[in-house]
């Protein structure tokens, strides 16, 4: 049976990864690009470069997008060259970056009217996994579009999970990474206060990860506020953006998150200082200056 042709949208780290364990298995891509080393990694493996996500559109039977947030993810639906311009009727669209649920359901029900499908996936994991095909995918949709896209994604995925309607994968990453930003801004602030009140942080480290409060975020945080290793791949920038939609989101919800506008206006301040680009355990940095 021929494997359906996928256009790969946002050749980063994850992107570029996943490209490669696509190709690895077999599958034709098409792509677009900024990163013109990742492309032409791909089109060293045979991928076919395109100009537009609209050429993209016409060339693809799948449609994968791995970029940082809605806004670019509308410009490349609704631009002008854009994926809507050039979709075909049966075709399918996998979001696999982090959106504003309002968002991913506009865009499907636009898509829907032109005959194509959409699912929203976004990933946990990093990576290395993504080369392997082993992450985390939090898949969304209706079935159909979700058993048409499977085999992709139990070709990237060690654990693919199937959440509802269009949307809820969205919504299940904003509430995991509002949970884990939370937790690392409070183990970090954990480890600054500590500092001030003269509790060595290893021995403070000890104590807590014997208990419950023990967390793979936790080994994170200690391993920078301790060891000096900043090994958790996620920036702050991206952390600031995920709080910033998931406080959208329950802003669409009529509700109020509390605990969500303590860790945006932590991270925030973390942007004011200049840290963007870090990880985000080194937010430690920030509550250790503001403990002195």
């Amino acid at each position: 049976m021929t494997k359906p042709t996928i256009g790969f949208i946002g050749l980063g780290l994850m992107g570029g990864n996943m490209a490669e364990c696509l190709q690895n298995n077999g599958y034709d891509l098409v792509v677009i690009g900024r990163n013109k080393e990742a492309v032409a990694a791909t089109t060293a493996r045979g991928a076919v470069e395109v100009d537009t996500p609209k050429a993209l559109a016409e060339a693809s039977d799948i449609i994968m997008l791995c970029v940082t947030t809605s806004d670019v993810v509308e410009s490349l639906i609704y631009g002008d060259d854009g994926i809507l311009a050039g979709i075909k009727s049966g075709t399918d669209v996998i979001d696999f970056g982090t959106s504003i649920p309002a968002s991913t359901r506009k865009i499907g029900a636009d898509l829907a009217a032109r005959g194509a499908g959409m699912i929203d996936a976004p990933l946990g994991r990093t990576p290395a996994h993504a080369k392997d095909g082993l992450l985390n995918i939090m898949a969304a949709g209706d079935m159909d579009t979700y058993n048409r896209v499977k085999p992709v994604l139990d070709l990237l995925g060690e654990n693919v999970f199937h959440l509802g309607a269009l949307g809820a994968g969205h919504v299940t990453k904003l509430i995991n990474n509002f949970m884990g930003m939370t937790t690392v801004c409070t183990m970090s602030q954990a480890f600054a206060v500590a500092d001030r009140a003269g509790v060595d942080r290893q021995q403070l480290f000890d104590i807590m990860s014997a208990g419950p409060s023990n967390s793979p975020f936790m080994q994170f945080c200690k391993n920078y506020a301790v060891d000096g290793v900043s090994d958790l791949g996620f920036s702050i920038a991206n952390a600031s953006k995920d709080i910033g939609y998931f406080l959208k989101m329950v802003e669409d919800m009529g509700i109020r998150a509390q605990i969500a506008e303590g860790t945006n206006a932590n991270l925030q301040a973390a942007l004011d200082a200049e840290m963007a680009e870090g990880n985000v355990p080194e937010i430690f940095d920030l509550f250790l200056e503001q403990s002195r």
